[in-house]
């Protein structure tokens, strides 16, 4: 679905220009986006097999919940509403913990660079994996996997093609963060 986005500038400070998320996609304009990792007390992450006509990496295995921030839409807002929209799981602005932001430039083609901001949170994930409801048009299946074997199958050679290529930064940053809270 398209939707109007604030452009940012490279260090994610907004410009005060809005466009289309399709033409910001279509150039590389800078624009925020929200992920968030869900993870268990037991140390597993839950990941979500992204749809197998998404536009970028379909079928590959990602973060729980990922989505653009919409123009003028609060950044936590945004979250919250991915959340309920991708997964059907309804959570507080309490229960997400902001772990950063990352810059991310993936050209995909000549006309699709993905130019973004990931405002990225955690959430302890407090139902059983059979309650989630994921977004039939995004969300091809969701997974629990141990916090060790995903960190091992995104370094391995013969695994990590499973995953889309977030830099190994952003999947450190998030495992050592994940393994703060156990």
């Amino acid at each position: 679905m398209d939707e109007l986005i604030n452009i940012l500038d490279e260090e994610g400070k907004f410009t005060g220009k809005t466009e289309l998320k399709s033409y910001a996609h279509s150039i590389g304009l800078f624009h925020a986006t929200v992920h968030i990792w869900f993870y268990t007390s037991d140390g597993k992450l839950l990941v979500q097999q992204r749809g197998e006509n998404k536009k970028t990496f379909p079928l590959l295995w990602d973060v729980s919940v990922a989505g653009h921030v919409a123009s003028g839409e609060q950044i936590e807002i945004s979250a919250l509403r991915e959340v309920i929209e991708e997964i059907g799981l309804m959570v507080t602005e309490e229960q997400l913990e902001k772990i950063g932001v990352f810059k991310s430039i993936q050209k995909h083609s000549n006309q699709l660079i993905d130019c973004e901001f990931h405002h990225t949170y955690l959430s302890l994930l407090s139902v059983p994996l059979k309650f989630l409801k994921p977004q039939k048009e995004e969300v091809e299946a969701l997974k629990l996997i141990p916090i060790a074997l995903f960190s091992k199958e995104i370094k391995h050679d013969d695994t990590r093609h499973q995953y889309v290529p977030h830099e190994w930064s952003y999947y450190q940053t998030v495992i050592e963060e994940v393994r703060k809270r156990l």
